[in-house]
């Protein structure tokens, strides 16, 4: 397993067991949304000052774990 993702954890009584942000309430999704609207890092830090650049990092590990587990069915171009 890839250390950045003990960045990431995944707790029933936190966020209803959502993936988050290890010591947060931030979950991974919200970041990796961020990141899809075009947000930059800097950006995302300075709403969240609690998180680091590393923890931005591990949420793209997550969501890289997670697009090789799943395959989404997407009409041909």
């Amino acid at each position: 397993m890839d250390p950045k993702l003990e960045r990431i954890s995944i707790d029933p009584q936190i966020c209803h067991g959502q993936p988050c942000v290890r010591g947060t309430r931030i979950m991974a999704w919200l970041i990796i949304q961020y990141l899809a609207n075009g947000e930059s890092v800097e950006e995302i830090l300075s709403a969240h000052p609690s998180l680091t650049r590393e923890d931005v990092q591990a949420c793209l590990t997550y969501a890289a774990e997670l697009a090789r587990e799943r395959v989404l069915p997407l009409e041909p171009n």
